[in-house]
């Protein structure tokens, strides 16, 4: 038995390591294709490029990994299965799941140390890709800037609509939002052509606009300032931004950033999490007072006239007094006519209250004279109009942090799910070599990409809507291998009873059957 499962691990891991390779190399191709605008003509090195590409095989490992296991388990099974090796096995006894056993613990040592790949390599690596890519824009900055869309650059975003002449470093179209300190959108510059001029000799690049307008807001301490200037406004022939960059090449790979959720590993996102969570109710607990408070709620009422109470409070003991005191010398129609007298001030008093409240209008707002009314609607119109936008603006803001609560739950839950996915592929794809029965690069290679592309788009779209909060990210993390799971069940099951994926013949009785119930029933 020990030859045998030397046997069965050797061609698995030929056919492991072969198609890793293979499909490897096809990913970073495509990977180029993908980048190939951002670098091409930059002036960029080739061992920069080529480190660029290095850093990306591991975060490729994570697409490669799944598909290589796949279809490695379909070769290795649909040619045992197609030389007759599989049922020389099962005449000697052999089980399905015994020929497994060596690669069933290979698999498992393999999801181990794909786990501690997610774990350590890869966030190491996306670090890599991040600060390379931004520090690239600095160097580079026509490689940064995109057409057609906003890009990040040095503090500002631009937006062009055409790159064109040596080195994509005249700009057609130019509109540059500059933010504050404070992450603010304070100035808004539009040209309609622009030029990046730069030298190896100097640590500025120089943006050169032309024909075009400047807009900012200007921020003022006092509202009665920001009322006389609430902003500037220019036209210009030539405006000219000078912009450090740094000087040397290998600031390229400097590390600068790492507070990406692909760039964590276990520990660091647990505690992220926690903390980012907290952060998130803390907001919303003191922007909920705030507006309460700007709503005018909890706000102590009046106390209420108890004048009323009190007097009839009083009026009750002194008639308990005065029945007690029998003996007393004290004149019977005098204590009779002050307790008259009390009884009808407090009556009077009832009354007035009474008719207090049913003068009293119904509406506050018939209290103010017309031209009071106006003023009043106004300034409740305004109030809600700021609340309104306050809560929309800080919606926005909250969406936003909660997106990134839930990137790092998917990210911590997406580690597991990868080392188990492994696994999982393995169970699929083994069954379904040994049922289809056929080995080479042809149907197998069919089999397993069609399958791939299943569990691919499943987890894109499970991460997608996973990050808008649409489901829950811990579904999003696992969905994929939750598909997988029960079609690894049924096909091993299947290929153990020595049965194809679905046998048409019961599927025929069992209609037969239905249909012939239902004549009984017709027939009585």
């Amino acid at each position: 038995m020990r030859i045998l499962d030397r046997y069965i691990l050797s061609r698995f891991l030929y056919n492991f390591l072969s198609s890793f390779v293979i499909l490897m190399f096809i990913f970073i191709f495509q990977t180029i294709w993908l980048f190939i605008d951002d670098f091409a003509g930059k002036g960029l090195d080739m061992g920069i490029i080529g480190k660029f590409f290095f850093y990306m095989m591991p975060s490729l490992t994570e697409k490669v990994l799944p598909l290589t296991v796949l279809l490695a388990s379909i070769l290795t099974f649909g040619t045992l299965a197609e030389n007759y090796e599989f049922a020389a096995m099962k005449a000697s006894g052999i089980s399905l799941q015994r020929s497994m056993l060596s690669l069933i613990i290979f698999m498992i040592g393999l999801g181990g140390v794909t786990f501690y790949f997610a774990n350590s390599v890869i966030p190491a690596s996306e670090q890599k890709i991040y600060n390379m890519r931004r520090n690239i824009a600095k160097v580079k900055p026509a490689a940064a800037i995109e057409k057609g869309v906003f890009s990040d650059f040095e503090g500002m975003s631009i937006k062009v609509d055409e790159k064109y002449g040596e080195k994509d470093r005249f700009l057609k179209n130019v509109i540059i939002h500059q933010k504050t300190p404070t992450n603010v959108n304070s100035t808004v510059i539009k040209a309609k052509t622009g030029e990046l001029i730069s030298s190896e000799d100097s640590e500025l690049i120089q943006l050169v606009l032309r024909d075009g307008h400047y807009y900012r807001d200007m921020d003022k301490k006092k509202s009665t300032e920001k009322r006389k200037y609430p902003f500037a406004k220019s036209n210009f022939e030539i405006y000219r931004m000078n912009i450090e960059i740094p000087e040397m090449e290998q600031d390229l790979e400097e590390e600068n950033v790492s507070n990406r959720e692909k760039m964590k590993n276990v520990s660091r996102l647990i505690k992220d999490m926690d903390s980012i969570e907290k952060d998130n109710k803390r907001i919303v607990q003191a922007f909920s007072k705030n507006i309460v408070y700007r709503m005018g709620g909890f706000i102590p009422l009046s106390p209420k006239d108890t004048a009323a109470t009190e007097k009839m409070n009083l009026l009750r003991q002194k008639e308990a007094s005065s029945k007690s005191m029998t003996t007393t010398a004290v004149d019977t129609n005098t204590v009779q006519n002050k307790e008259a007298a009390q009884i009808d001030s407090v009556t009077q008093t009832s009354n007035v209250i009474k008719s207090e409240e049913k003068t009293a209008p119904k509406e506050i707002i018939s209290l103010f004279k017309d031209w009071q009314k106006v003023q009043v609607m106004n300034s409740a119109k305004n109030s809600v109009s700021n609340i309104m936008t306050s809560i929309e603006g800080k919606k926005q803001e909250l969406n936003k942090r909660y997106e990134i609560h839930r990137r790092h739950i998917f990210s911590l839950h997406e580690k597991y799910a990868l080392a188990l996915s492994c696994i999982i592929l393995f169970f699929v794809g083994a069954p379904l070599g040994a049922i289809i029965r056929k080995g080479g690069i042809g149907l197998p290679m069919v089999i397993a990409i069609l399958l791939f592309l299943v569990y691919y788009f499943l987890g894109v779209f499970a991460e997608n809507y996973s990050y808008k909060g649409n489901i829950h990210p811990i579904i999003g993390a696992w969905l994929s291998s939750m598909v997988m799971l029960p079609l690894g069940v049924y096909l091993t099951r299947q290929a153990t009873a020595d049965q194809g994926m679905m046998n048409f013949g019961n599927v025929i009785d069992f209609f037969k059957k239905l249909f012939s119930k239902k004549d009984k029933t017709e027939e009585e």
